[in-house]
């Protein structure tokens, strides 16, 4: 099966089955540069998807385009389609602030705000919203959100302390908080382990697979045990000739690693290149 019948197939998948997110014929720029160039996939709801890829092939570019982050940077821009539940988010008209609060972002590296509290980071981003909340409201809020992410008992005494005063891994997984306080629909990581040591990814692993209950997580990695271990379904990625990153293939993860039907993700996991 082709590329192109695999992206059909995938597409007409998430319609029967109403997947949450589904980006058609994506492209994003770089001023003129053409940095991830025409991939359409369906993301599966309540599940992980992972991307994994060679440094350079705009795994990361791809999922900020998932959620209106890519514009934020001086230049660029984005063609083709992204539908969050059948409706076009760069569609005229739509609220990218709404956008990135149904999308949450966590990043590579841990960025709590070293001024607040661990309390405070936690509902900054339900602050920033349109939705109004009192004091009682938000303290149930936080607490609802460090347990969900696995942090509540290790911090309950210490939230007036400072979110920098925690681990890297605690950091992380404050930040991850964050992003579940403004209940969104979607959790989107970009490396959220490269910064950590491997105790402390475990448990963002874990973390992850319990989320996973209830959200739907799009994963950048480049670590493909990591991949293998956490992601129902992956996606491979690798720049073309062109320099635009493109998708090579995806599909479950059992079948990606143990049985790719392209020779290219079949060379790069056996580690042949990238």
């Amino acid at each position: 099966m082709d590329t192109m019948t695999q992206t059909i197939d995938s597409i007409q998948h998430a319609t029967e089955h109403r997947q949450i997110l589904v980006s058609e014929n994506l492209r994003a720029y770089y001023g003129s540069f053409l940095a991830v160039k025409d991939v359409s996939m369906a993301i599966e709801p309540r599940s992980i998807t992972a991307i994994i890829g060679p440094s350079g092939c705009g795994k990361s570019t791809l999922i900020r385009c998932f959620n209106r982050m890519h514009e934020v940077i001086h230049g660029a821009r984005v063609a083709g389609r992204v539908l969050l539940d059948g409706n076009d988010i760069y569609g005229q008209g739509v609220d990218p602030v709404n956008i990135r609060t149904r999308i949450g972002m966590v990043f590579q590296k841990p960025n709590p705000f070293p001024t607040m509290s661990i309390m405070d980071n936690v509902v900054a981003g339900r602050r920033l919203s349109s939705v109004w909340s009192k004091r009682s409201e938000m303290d149930e809020i936080a607490e609802k959100s460090l347990k969900q992410a696995a942090l509540w008992d290790e911090v309950k005494d210490k939230l007036k302390q400072s979110g920098a005063s925690l681990s890297g891994g605690q950091q992380q997984r404050l930040c991850i908080a964050r992003a579940l306080a403004v209940q969104p629909e979607v959790i989107l990581m970009d490396e959220p382990c490269s910064a950590l040591d491997p105790i402390a990814s475990l448990k963002i692993e874990d973390l992850m697979r319990t989320l996973a209950k209830d959200y739907t997580i799009v994963i950048v990695t480049h670590n493909m045990q990591q991949a293998g271990r956490v992601s129902d379904r992956t996606a491979f990625m690798m720049m073309e000739a062109d320099r635009a990153g493109s998708l090579v293939e995806y599909g479950c993860t059992d079948q990606i690693f143990t049985n790719p039907k392209d020779k290219r993700t079949e060379d790069y996991i056996s580690g042949r290149f990238g």
